[in-house]
């Protein structure tokens, strides 16, 4: 009896733990990341560094002063030596470890073992960065970061940045427009396109800047956000108003850059540009970002007439894509498929859109549509998302690099609440006042009387 009674007294609470801690792990992996996962693998690595190494083929042998004095001075065996490593950095997420390389080795070498590091130390994943010649940070991430999104609090942006998603990696996926002026979002319907585009608008109406809309779904994505909007075109037709109008805005913005590069000698240096960055604070014209919803309705034509204002149309957005950068004119262009079978110039100006994010998708070429040209390799994992991960995406880049990023969920509710509470930073642009979308005025609310009547006496 006794016996029975100390197994329960000391099994209980062992049981009990390696319970909470599998519940934990299954179901908040967060949580038991924080609690035990993060010491538990501290402890592994640094315990089993060198020989994890070794056996990734990472050591090289040591110099021969080294083997020298190891074999004089211990009489120990000379053994390689592994990458020379800094310190652990935690957080809640998983591990940064950065490692100085050996003579001989490069960066594709530690790359190469990335996934062989994962198992030996137990981590969901393992990615590797450049730093600096020769310096290299492992980020080891604890467990699947993009199964549930939690965006970092502190994300360092500026004007016409906006952190939008959440890479596999655990860094935040950030649409600067300064450094990719033009980009391309694809996917089918329930993917997560429609968030992504909620999450850019959120983050863009909260600063300087002006906001243009075309949405030929008869602004049932775009609408909602009027209060922020500068210009909304709602159908074909508006659209083929409002881009004139833009052409015009963007070519009076080449005339103040040709003004101001018509300078006197004693001009500085510093003060001759060539795009609206260039130009003095009080002189700078507001950055216009034009986003584009179903791109595919502006290329439908149902007749000759359709058919001149479709190219029209499309001649006006690669003009804008082409020098819209410099005159502060930004392009953001959404859609379910953006092939060659939508018409003369689709193609063109596809090649001009730099950033690609591309949603879950309903064959391999509308894959291809997106990434194909730029990283021919995301094409596989673009067609592998499931349909019960919406927001999940593939972003690449002309650099040929790309990642898996996913958008945490964004109530239609609250974006257009943030659009209505920064409406006042919309700013006012004679050009485009034609298309300044309609905001109607909320109902008024019935007055309540004080005094509850009686009827009249008969």
């Amino acid at each position: 009896m006794a016996d029975v009674t100390t197994l329960m007294e000391v099994g209980g609470p062992v049981a009990a733990t390696v319970g909470g801690a599998a519940y934990l792990r299954a179901k908040h992996p967060a949580a038991y990341w924080s609690t035990l996962g993060l010491p538990l693998s501290a402890a592994r690595v640094m315990s089993t560094y060198g020989s994890v190494m070794d056996a990734c083929g990472l050591a090289v042998p040591p110099s021969r002063l080294r083997a020298w004095a190891t074999h004089t001075l211990t009489r120990r065996e000379v053994r390689p030596v592994p990458p020379r490593r800094g310190m652990l950095h935690p957080s809640t997420t998983g591990l940064r470890l950065r490692l100085r390389l050996a003579p001989g080795q490069e960066p594709a070498d530690v790359a190469a073992s990335a996934e062989r590091l994962r198992h030996a130390w137990g981590v969901h994943a393992v990615y590797v960065s450049t730093l600096k010649p020769g310096v290299v940070e492992l980020r080891l991430v604890g467990y699947d970061v993009l199964r549930k999104v939690r965006m970092p609090r502190e994300v360092d942006d500026g004007l016409l940045s906006v952190p939008v998603a959440l890479r596999e990696d655990a860094t935040p996926f950030v649409r600067d427009y300064r450094a990719v002026p033009h980009g391309l979002t694809l996917g089918a319907t329930l993917s997560g396109k429609s968030m992504f585009l909620r999450h850019l608008i959120s983050g863009l109406a909260r600063q300087p800047v002006a906001l243009v809309g075309i949405d030929c779904k008869r602004g049932v994505e775009l609408a909602p956000f009027a209060p922020r909007l500068s210009a909304l075109a709602t159908d074909p037709a508006q659209a083929g108003d409002l881009l004139p109008a833009l052409i015009n805005l963007m070519e009076d913005r080449y005339d103040l850059i040709k003004a101001r590069q018509s300078i006197a000698p004693t001009t500085p240096d510093e003060e001759i540009t060539s795009d609206v960055w260039g130009l003095p604070e009080e002189e700078r014209p507001v950055p216009v970002v034009l986003l584009v919803d179903e791109v595919a309705e502006l290329f439908l034509v149902a007749s000759r007439k359709d058919e001149e204002r479709r190219d029209e149309m499309v001649t006006q957005l690669i003009r804008l894509a082409q020098l819209g950068r410099a005159a502060g004119i930004y392009l953001e262009v959404c859609g379910q498929r953006f092939g060659a079978e939508l018409g003369k110039g689709a193609t063109m100006l596809r090649a001009q859109l730099t950033g690609r994010v591309c949603h879950r998708v309903n064959d391999e070429a509308s894959a291809k549509m997106a990434l194909g040209d730029i990283a021919p390799e995301a094409v596989g994992a673009a067609c592998s998302i499931a349909p019960d991960m919406p927001g999940l995406a593939v972003a690449g880049d002309t650099s040929g690099g790309w990642t898996r990023i996913r958008t945490p969920y964004l109530s239609l509710a609250k974006a257009a609440a943030t659009c209505r509470d920064f409406a006042h930073l919309a700013p006012d642009l004679p050009a485009l006042k034609a298309s300044r979308p309609h905001i109607a005025a909320p109902p008024a609310s019935t007055p309540v009387p004080l005094l509850k009547p009686r009827p009249a006496a008969d």
